[in-house]
């Protein structure tokens, strides 16, 4: 296509369907203007497009069609000739109102169901196809799901589903599990998730959360779908529906940036292993006291190193179970 300038206006659909190699010959031509490009994507395009390409695009989103859109097209398609104008058809506003709602933003899939709805249906003896709510139900089957497992709805739909449980909203999380299922996702996925969200932040606060989740998972392993929403659901509304603290997260990752940026000393050697007679006489184990020698299984007794003393990575304040 030649625009007004004169120069080639170069059209992609699909564009994340060209590989690294397809989009990188594209770039000198974009850069010395040659070609004015312009992709069409399904995908995100900041993770599906190289970052050459997008540092000198434009993005634009565009947006679902409203249900209201899509009621308005589908009713120009019963009203025009090169639609289904030919057709006597009688059907209930309502009845299209539900169409545009299942058809989830796709416009193709209501377009689609009508015709299969009109084409399907015998004509009555009053002369006209009549559309029920029914038929067009038998003619486009579920709703519509807007997920796609491996593109940027499936990254969307966990992160909710995760901070749902994270946030106390368990009928949330049912919503985003349901919605994952329907669409494919891979229930030990999902399950994996959900012991992740048991110890990472409900944690000390309620440590059977991490038990449930665990049988949870290895049971879904066992026994697959469809049963298998049913464990999910349980463990998921347990997770959800626990006290939450996130301490032992905190406490492991500060421990861990200590112990890679700092010289953090040498274990005491009152800790230390002496397997061998030689390494008593080193002072290995030496002074070392067994708690359970004590009144109620405790005794006070240096474990940090010398340079780590009066280090706090587990804070439990207000955090009971804990």
């Amino acid at each position: 296509m030649i625009n007004p300038t004169g120069k080639s206006i170069l059209f992609i659909d699909e564009i994340h369907r060209f590989n690294k190699l397809q989009q990188d010959a594209l770039l000198p031509f974009v850069e010395n203007g040659t070609v004015i490009l312009i992709g069409a994507t399904t995908e995100n395009p900041y993770f599906e497009v190289n970052k050459a390409l997008i540092s000198r695009s434009m993005v634009i989103k565009l947006n679902p069609l409203t249900e209201e859109n899509i009621y308005q097209i589908l009713k120009n398609a019963l009203e025009r000739k090169d639609g289904l104008g030919d057709y006597k058809i009688k059907i209930e506003d309502s009845t299209l109102k539900k169409l545009a709602t299942i058809s989830n933003g796709d416009v193709r899939t209501a377009l689609n169901g009508l015709e299969v709805a009109t084409l399907t249906t015998p004509m009555a003896e009053d002369g006209y196809i009549h559309l029920t709510d029914e038929v067009i139900k038998n003619s486009i089957q579920d709703r519509k799901a807007i997920f796609d497992k491996n593109g940027e709805e499936h990254y969307d739909n966990i992160s909710a589903f995760i901070k749902s449980m994270r946030g106390s909203d368990p009928d949330a999380v049912v919503f985003y599990l349901a919605r994952a299922l329907q669409g494919g996702e891979d229930p030990l996925f999902l399950a994996r998730r959900i012991v992740i969200c048991a110890s990472e932040d409900v944690g000390m606060a309620n440590p059977n959360a991490l038990v449930v989740a665990n049988s949870a998972m290895q049971a879904v392993h066992f026994i697959g779908m469809p049963e298998a929403r049913i464990l999910l659901s349980e463990a998921a509304i347990y997770v959800a529906t626990s006290k939450k603290s996130n301490a032992s997260y905190l406490a492991i990752d500060k421990a861990l940036e200590d112990v890679s940026t700092k010289d953090t000393g040498e274990v005491p050697m009152h800790l230390r292993n002496a397997p061998i007679e030689k390494m008593k006489e080193l002072g290995y184990s030496k002074g070392y006291l067994y708690p359970h020698n004590y009144p109620g299984h405790y005794v006070e007794q240096q474990y940090l190193p010398d340079k780590m003393l009066g280090t706090k990575y587990y804070d439990n304040e207000e955090k009971k179970y804990e």
